[in-house]
């Protein structure tokens, strides 16, 4: 009972957003307005998560082809928020499904120029039909899955792309404890939170998803990141074997 009533009593402080929303006139607002605001909160990531991520990718290298270059391929690229963290001269090939990230996404390829970039894919985590069977070394996919609507097809797909070897590397922010305050205040912010970050859940648990997808080897860290706003510092890290 004290979750639907916070619940309700947050509707009430984003009532115009829940009332274009009831009338479907909030979605396309949405989607506009997320790449300003992951621009800027990507930044804000970075800062407080700059060590976790040169952690992760460090050892990204090794999962080259024979000849040393790594196709790389990022789902829910967003503004481009990874790119300082890849090996150089990376192959990259960048896939989201919000068209409108496009100029913010163009704008960090020419501030990473040790990459070479092939492709921008307008497409979901889920359908990635444009990409070829067992076509890239590494696929990169951080702050995605909270968005994604079915995290098993997505997971699917990753691996119909990654080649036999490849890795999967990802930082997710999920669902704290169930007998946490943190889990508490997911659930109240839940419904606004879904409609002001565009599809975005935080009452995820991907890493069990993770567990079940498949891969040949886990390594999976839960942590609680230094992060505003609190409800998304509960995370998982890692990376995925094919």
């Amino acid at each position: 009972m004290l979750v639907l009533f916070l619940q309700q009593c947050m509707k009430i402080l984003f009532v115009p957003i829940h009332v274009l929303a009831y009338f479907g006139l909030w979605d396309p607002i949405g989607k506009r307005l997320l790449p300003v605001l992951m621009n800027q909160y990507s930044k804000i990531y970075n800062k407080k998560m700059h060590k976790e991520k040169e952690m992760l990718f460090k050892n990204m290298q090794e999962f080259a082809d024979s000849s040393g270059k790594l196709h790389l391929l990022e789902i829910g690229v967003g503004s481009g928020t990874n790119f300082q963290f890849y090996p150089p001269n990376s192959h990259v090939t960048c896939v989201d499904y919000n068209p409108n990230f496009q100029n913010v996404l163009l704008q960090s390829m020419a501030q990473n120029t040790h990459l070479q970039f092939e492709n921008f894919v307008v497409a979901s985590a889920e359908n990635m039909f444009s990409v070829s069977d067992n076509s890239v070394d590494v696929v990169v996919g951080t702050l995605v899955f909270c968005s994604v609507n079915s995290p098993q097809a997505a997971l699917k797909e990753i691996l119909r792309v990654l080649r036999p070897g490849g890795a999967f590397y990802f930082i997710e922010h999920v669902a704290a404890g169930r007998s946490t305050w943190t889990y508490l205040w997911q659930q109240v912010c839940e419904p606004t939170w879904r409609h002001v970050t565009d599809g975005c859940s935080l009452l995820k648990e991907t890493w069990k998803d993770l567990e079940n997808a498949g891969f040949s080897k886990l390594n999976l860290e839960h942590i609680i990141a230094p992060l505003p706003p609190s409800v998304t510092g509960s995370q998982i890290y890692g990376y995925a074997v094919k």
